[in-house]
């Protein structure tokens, strides 16, 4: 590794041969555009019966998402998928769980026109918004253009970027502090790595950057049974064959905080989730006090939400 990454690297104290990156500080965005997000992230105004918002089902106080196995959408009837976290979405190299969208711009407008979720169309949407005077006020005063579907969007994502996490335990671990995590957090992250969690789980974000199969040593959702179209993944975004049950990896930030786990919710708990990985992903069999020493590990992975605890 050589560059400004590696020179960064090391004035931040984490080693160089690290798979794991520490999140960085919250870059500095412009605060009006990021209180007019946040604004807009919990208005119900944005969905077509003013009944469900943004944090309806990524609740910041709940790890960004909702714990329901399925979030429930406009007219009270269960979404197809889990609903992921939306802390530290923006370092997510695509979003959804089959990656349909390559920005949270285009996140937000996806989920603004889904009929099952808030139904809305954008004409209707910039009227509502444009109908309350502080509203007006405050768009005009962040956006030449005023009040447009580009400004709406560009605001929620401007102030989804400051949803990040960092100082974990584990990242400060990582930056140097040895005592920040226990000896056996300490084994469960070296047995993370050893077992191959690592492969698809690494990055500034542990995972969220790359694609992968559920079931790659061994059929899932045969053994799941009841299939949905849903469980197709990225194949429905590619129409490819080989994307056939691949989705996007999700990012382990936080991840004591977001029971339930997997597109399908069916793991309720990390256990359930560590059992399902090592056979299904891992094919690989592991003591009880190895997956335990695991399960410690991403315990402290939980980091700050706006400089305080989660």
């Amino acid at each position: 590794m050589a560059g400004p990454f590696a020179a960064a690297a090391l004035l931040a104290g984490t080693p160089l041969d690290e798979p794991i990156r520490p999140i960085p500080q919250v870059e500095a965005q412009d605060p009006a555009r990021v209180e007019l997000g946040r604004r807009l992230f919990h208005d119900v105004r944005l969905s077509a019966n003013n009944s469900r918002s943004c944090a309806s089902c990524h609740q910041l106080q709940s790890g960004g998402a909702d714990r329901l196995a399925f979030s429930l959408g406009l007219s009270g009837q269960p979404t197809a998928v889990n609903a992921p976290t939306v802390l530290n979405a923006a370092l997510n190299f695509r979003q959804f769980w089959d990656g349909r969208a390559d920005s949270l711009e285009a996140q937000i407008d996806a989920v603004v026109q889904n009929p099952l979720e808030m139904g809305s169309k954008w004409p209707d949407v910039i009227r509502k918004v444009a109908q309350d005077a502080s509203y007006r006020t405050a768009f005009a005063a962040a956006y030449p253009e005023g009040i447009t579907q580009t400004s709406i969007q560009n605001a929620i994502a401007t102030f989804e970027h400051t949803l990040l996490t960092p100082n974990s335990r584990f990242d400060q671990y990582l930056q140097g502090d040895a005592e920040a995590i226990t000896a056996e957090e300490q084994a469960g992250y070296v047995k993370f790595k050893q077992y191959g969690c690592i492969a698809c789980h690494q990055g500034v974000n542990i995972g969220g950057n790359m694609f992968q199969k559920f079931g790659v040593m061994g059929d899932y959702f045969a053994t799941r049974g009841n299939p949905t179209e849903a469980d197709l993944g990225r194949y429905l975004v590619t129409q490819e064959e080989d994307d056939k049950h691949v989705f996007k990896v999700p990012s382990l930030r936080n991840v004591a905080l977001t029971a339930p786990y997997f597109h399908d919710a069916t793991a309720k708990t990390l256990e359930e989730a560590v059992d399902v990985m090592f056979r299904y992903q891992l094919g690989r069999s592991a003591s009880q006090e190895d997956k335990h020493a695991i399960i410690q590990f991403l315990n402290t992975l939980t980091g700050e939400l706006e400089g305080k605890a989660q």
